[in-house]
């Protein structure tokens, strides 16, 4: 799962792909298609995203790999309701968290005597 907020300063392209299960690939394509996800680069080249950017790549994975956007959905969706697509991701992962929560604890439950 996602994490809700991230702590690092700067993830990796790498670290970055495997928090969003996707390839490094997928996320140097995304940039080319989203003009405002530029993360910095160090000075030999590495891709370092920063919290913001992370962020970005939330909304779009979510509006892409979880709503099914085309990229150019979520493009448009971006930038003319930014704020709708954030309420429904904050919403979505709120449910999400409280879903296994309350799973762990029905298997607790399962455990009792």
């Amino acid at each position: 799962m996602i994490p809700t907020e991230f702590t690092k300063r700067y993830y990796s392209i790498g670290e970055a792909a495997a928090i969003f299960e996707l390839n490094t690939s997928a996320l140097r394509f995304w940039e080319k298609e989203f003009p405002e996800l530029q993360p910095k680069k160090s000075e030999a080249g590495a891709r370092k995203y920063s919290t913001k950017d992370m962020e970005l790549l939330r909304k779009i994975h979510f509006l892409v790999k979880e709503k099914g956007f085309t990229l150019e959905g979520a493009r448009q969706k971006l930038k003319h309701a930014p704020e709708d697509s954030i309420q429904t991701e904050d919403l979505v992962r709120r449910l999400q968290n409280v879903k296994a929560e309350l799973d762990q604890l029905a298997k607790t439950i399962k455990t009792l005597p």
